[in-house]
């Protein structure tokens, strides 16, 4: 028996919410795998995946069973007790990468908090108070906390909220120059994404991360790795640092890593992770026996061998029908990324019309991103179906063609 609730419509967003989000006009209902519905009925291809998110798509059959036992067992015990599934999430997180410890939370921003206070941690226990310096990259995104928005490089994301945290710098993407020429012994970390994602879709140049990493082994800088966006399989590796083949200090995770279930996780070393002592740092939820659950199941499915290849592969399918687009309709000037997290840059015509190109594509029953004003972003469902890639493909070429017609 299902339960009646009271209706609701997109109009009551502008009446109970903060204004701080300015949603589509339809209001999603329903998923299925790559397809979503809306209160209409009207049924979309989804490209977005939550923002990088449901990375099985929706009511993904594995994800729906391990949320529906663990529902039915334990929800919650706090950190006051462990719990099974968190045990073994973080096994399966250890056992894949480089780390040897797991601390879990319930965001990207909070993963990152971790990190950021985990360097200053370890910097201030080994060489005393004055190692506290972070470089981060111009245009990077790293969450909304005072801490993390402060080390992300986007100032209209931190400005306006009074004093900022203090020994942050922003040094250029992909410029080891300037990175050399900004460390020094009182950094205490070097802080990247693999892909810049809010920034563009830009992904890191090898040689750049490997000079990142030489440069903090010679700073005593530990160097961390934001995959919040780029981990669990989004670039064809089960987490972008193994793609580059060059290892973090620490490395943080979160969106995909729940497939839609909120949940995050900081992993690094055991000799760093001792730096956090009992009541050191904490968090109530995190680590909760639903999302560690749900998290296991994800990367069950995500850490194989046919789903990464997949990966690959779905990717050649998305970028040389989109390079077609962009040359058909002088809408790209580029189409760059890895794997599944592909960003399409607006030709000069275009410029700033990102989301324009949005709003048309939902017209036609298609969600899709932006990643600021003048790049097109997609990150579906690392499993989306050929058909789905095909079909919703389709679907953003005659939004193309009906906005070059107006």
């Amino acid at each position: 028996m299902s339960v009646q609730h009271d209706p609701v419509q997109r109009a009551d967003f502008d009446q109970v919410m903060v204004p701080n989000y300015a949603p589509a006009a339809f209001i999603p209902v329903r998923g299925a795998g790559s397809r979503v519905w809306d209160q209409s009925g009207r049924e979309l291809i989804d490209f977005a995946g939550g923002i990088a998110v449901n990375v099985l798509g929706h009511a993904h059959p594995a994800l729906v069973k391990a949320l529906t036992e663990q529902a039915n067992t334990l929800w919650h015990v706090s950190n006051v007790f462990t719990n099974e599934p968190a045990l073994r999430l973080a096994k399966k997180l250890v056992d894949a990468t480089f780390a040897e410890r797991v601390f879990f939370c319930n965001s990207g921003a909070e993963a990152n908090e971790a990190a950021f206070k985990l360097a200053r941690r370890v910097a201030h226990d080994k060489f005393g108070p004055e190692k506290c310096e972070i470089i981060a990259a111009v245009n990077s995104f790293h969450g909304r906390t005072l801490f993390t928005v402060s080390v992300g490089g986007q100032p209209k994301y931190s400005d306006g909220f009074g004093p900022k945290i203090q020994g942050i710098s922003h040094v250029p993407f992909n410029d080891l120059e300037a990175l050399k020429a900004a460390i020094s012994d009182k950094t205490c970390a070097v802080v990247l994404e693999p892909i810049q994602g809010e920034g563009g879709v830009l992904p890191i140049d090898l040689a750049y991360l490997q000079g990142a990493r030489e440069l903090c082994n010679q700073h005593d800088a530990l160097l961390v790795l934001d995959e919040v966006q780029t981990g669990m399989g989004r670039s064809g590796s089960l987490f972008a640092y193994q793609h580059y083949g060059v290892t973090p200090d620490i490395l943080t995770s979160a969106k995909s890593l729940g497939g839609g279930f909120p949940i995050g996780a900081m992993l690094t070393t055991s000799e760093l992770a001792k730096h956090l002592v009992v009541g050191t740092h904490g968090t109530t939820y995190g680590g909760n026996p639903l999302a560690c659950a749900v998290g296991e199941a994800v990367i069950d499915v995500i850490n194989t061998p046919e789903v990464l290849a997949g990966v690959q592969a779905k990717h050649q399918r998305f970028k040389s029908k989109l390079e077609q687009i962009g040359q058909q309709y002088d809408l790209f000037g580029e189409v760059r990324g890895l794997g599944l997290l592909i960003g399409c840059v607006l030709a000069d015509a275009w410029k700033g019309k990102a989301k324009m190109l949005l709003d048309a594509a939902a017209a036609e029953g298609l969600m899709v991103l932006q990643a600021g004003p003048d790049v097109v972003r997609f990150a579906p469902s690392l499993v989306v179906e050929d058909a789905d890639i095909d079909e919703g493909l389709a679907r953003f070429e005659r939004a193309v063609i009906k906005l070059t017609q107006a």
